[in-house]
């Protein structure tokens, strides 16, 4: 993949002590390896294969998070445009039809995260409201059926 993705500097940050984490516990993974080694045979060893599964999945994370930092590209939020809602850019909502108010982080998905209101660029909601600027009216289709939002405000 080549794709650039495009992150805050404090998501480049965790990103990065996420992978510093990640190559600590592959250390201690393949001590847990080698001393189920130690144990004699491989072939009935469950907490051998149960950590060489590990080692298998943490490695496949690893890449991806490398990969992930490789190609990010960390949004200067202080050439950041408010007309228009952008990867960066606190966006409030209002839902036409529960008539409540929402505010949503537009970031990558790689920052995803829900709870703390950040929506990925490539949701159905974060699709719906990239680009729109205050008072568009956006449409957010997703399985339940669409949502229609207002954008109230941009910032960043």
């Amino acid at each position: 993949m080549s794709d650039n993705v495009y992150v805050s500097q404090e998501g480049l940050d965790k990103m990065k002590v996420d992978l510093a984490a990640m190559n600590k516990e592959r250390m201690v993974i393949a001590d847990t390896i080698e001393t189920a080694r130690e144990m004699g045979d491989l072939k009935e060893n469950a907490e051998y294969h149960a950590a060489k599964e590990a080692q298998a999945l943490l490695h496949a994370r690893i890449r991806d998070l490398e990969d992930n930092i490789a190609r990010a590209r960390v949004v200067d939020e202080s050439e950041m445009d408010t007309s228009k809602a952008f990867i960066g850019s606190t966006v409030r909502v209002l839902n036409k039809k529960t008539n409540k108010e929402t505010t949503y982080v537009l970031v990558s998905p790689v920052e995803a995260d829900m709870a703390a209101g950040k929506i990925s660029n490539k949701s159905p909601v974060g699709q719906a409201i990239l680009g729109k600027s205050v008072g568009d009216i956006a449409i957010a289709k997703v399985p339940a059926g669409d949502i229609k939002l207002q954008v109230l405000e941009i910032t960043r």
